[in-house]
């Protein structure tokens, strides 16, 4: 008798517990919230974001052509020249003693083939002889030509308009020259245009074409936006990895390719200094007045990209519709829809919910894998 009754009262208490359950699954239910966003008209922008330095657009390491100890700089750092300006002369003692000499012996050379073509004429002189005469006068000639030309070589001229940027050498530094390492005696650049020479990687170079525009910042001035234009994207990579004949070019599968594009940067206060750093955003795609979601509310399944429109009743419950859509512009926050069963002011969802059955299931095989959520950018 006693189990009979111990039997009814788990019973009760079972009967109890499930109704108290179910009754907070229906409370629940009914007065389940959303967070939600609106869906909004607006202007939407895709950009690439890349890295890159700030460069004069000419410039130009001057060096000498003769070898010889510098004896003057007549230009400073930030000095503005003129293309054939003096500005710097090496000393040029050895070079004109060279020139005397080269003198001294076309005067000679010149005296003995006068001699000769009198003597040619009078038959005292071979043609062999004067032909040797000619040949000796022609190669003083010559030597006194170099010779005049190194003399000139230690006047140093700039190449063209622009700043001298860096410090000169000072005089008493010996001036190499040479075709691999000539010392540089100043540098020179037009600073009236700068350029940006950026790297972008392989996943967006496809998307930035000539003609497009960017911004960028520099951190010597964060609070202001420069404006810039592709003018030039390299048509081979910064390694060349793809010439397998260049041994310094990566062998390796796994490094991250990049190329170089290039900036056209207005400057018209002179701020941008050659070598800092540019942090540029390049808009490579732009729709005005798209119908735009946020890339939060998006989430997709078998049949495609949905969302979740909340409908709100006058009892202010809360439902979610489901609306298959397509996109197409991916800004940072929004994407563009360009078909679907929404709005401008539409509320759509930004709340993730896992799948109860498959989140059971999945954790049976070993984890759980999201199934909602924008799709793979």
């Amino acid at each position: 008798m006693k189990w009979k009754i111990l039997v009814v009262v788990t019973l009760i208490i079972g009967a109890a517990v499930g109704y108290k359950f179910y009754n907070e699954q229906v409370i629940a239910e009914t007065t389940k919230t959303y967070e939600t966003a609106k869906v909004m008209r607006m202007d939407l922008i895709k950009t690439v974001s890349a890295t890159g330095t700030v460069q004069p657009r000419d410039s130009v390491e001057v060096s000498g052509k003769v070898t010889a100890r510098i004896k003057e700089i007549l230009v400073e750092e930030n000095d503005h020249v003129t293309a054939g300006q003096v500005v710097a002369i090496l000393d040029g003692k050895d070079y004109e003693a060279k020139l005397d000499q080269a003198n001294f012996t076309l005067t000679n050379a010149r005296q003995k083939l006068e001699r000769t073509e009198r003597l040619y004429k009078i038959g005292a002189k071979s043609l062999q002889e004067l032909q040797d005469a000619q040949y000796e006068y022609d190669r003083a000639k010559s030597s006194v030509e170099l010779a005049e030309d190194d003399v000139n070589q230690t006047v140093i001229t700039a190449p063209m308009d622009g700043v001298v940027v860096g410090e000169p050498k000072t005089p008493g530094t010996m001036a190499v020259q040479g075709s691999t390492n000539p010392t540089v005696i100043m540098r020179i650049a037009d600073l009236s245009e700068k350029l940006v020479k950026a790297k972008v990687d392989e996943t967006d170079i496809g998307s930035v074409k000539v003609g497009e525009h960017a911004t960028f910042t520099v951190d010597a001035y964060p609070d202001k936006t420069f404006r810039a234009e592709v003018t030039k994207i390299s048509q081979t990579d910064v390694a060349n990895s793809w010439d397998t004949n260049n041994s310094t070019s990566s062998s390796s599968s796994n490094a991250v390719i990049y190329y170089y594009v290039t900036f056209a940067a207005p400057d018209e206060e002179n701020l941008l200094l050659p070598a800092m750093t540019a942090r540029l955003d390049i808009v490579v795609g732009q729709v005005r007045d798209a119908l735009c979601v946020p890339i939060a509310a998006l989430k997709t399944d078998a049949q495609g990209s949905y969302v979740e429109k909340i409908i709100t009743d006058n009892k202010n419950k809360q439902t979610a519709e489901k609306v298959y859509i397509k996109v197409g512009l991916y800004g940072e926050e929004s994407v563009e829809v360009t078909s679907g069963d929404l709005e401008a002011g539409d509320d759509v969802s930004t709340t993730y919910e896992a799948d109860a059955k498959k989140t059971s299931n999945q954790s049976g095989m070993g984890g759980g894998r999201r199934m909602g959520g924008p799709p793979p950018m």
